[in-house]
């Protein structure tokens, strides 16, 4: 399978938006099934300079993947970031969401110098919770009940990754 990660483009919003209202995607985001394409547009037309947001593409253009990062815009918390992934279904476990998440940590790392970078993931969603591990995050606590999911409330871990800056 061949792909490519780039930063969004505008022409990417149908596709960001399919891809987010997905049986699959949509119930481990905070996300709705009725996203429409026009909310899409708009959130991509309104990234602002510490929005920084990727599409995994094929070769045709569509969307297989989107990985955020998120920089905390407040001066003293300005070494977070925050981050969120979602993966098409029917490339989900190919390596799309860990070479996202890759491409978000060496732009916190290497190019923005984040010192946290955190996230909430749904306390039931293992595969997520493996691949973020694998890169360095750890569970920090868990938030009950906090999302309304299917008819049900559901819990969230908070997760982190520390990296202590290189002088």
């Amino acid at each position: 399978m061949n792909y490519t990660i780039r930063p969004t483009e505008p022409g990417d919003a149908a596709g960001t938006a399919a891809l987010r209202r997905m049986p699959g995607v949509f119930e481990t985001t905070l996300g709705l099934p009725s996203c429409r394409s026009a909310d899409s547009v708009s959130f991509l037309s309104n990234l602002g300079p510490n929005d920084h947001h990727f599409v995994a593409v094929l070769e045709d253009g569509t969307v297989i993947g989107t990985a955020s990062l998120q920089v905390c815009g407040n001066p003293r918390m300005r070494h977070v970031g925050e981050v969120g992934v979602m993966v098409h279904t029917d490339y989900q476990n190919a390596g799309v969401g860990t070479a996202l998440l890759k491409t978000l940590l060496d732009l916190a790392d290497n190019w923005l110098m984040l010192v946290r970078v955190e996230l909430t993931v749904f306390a039931d969603n293992e595969r997520a919770i493996h691949l973020y591990e694998k890169l360095g995050f750890e569970k920090e606590g868990l938030k009950r009940m906090t999302t309304v999911r299917d008819g049900k409330y559901a819990d969230e871990y908070m997760m982190a990754r520390i990296r202590t800056p290189q002088i």
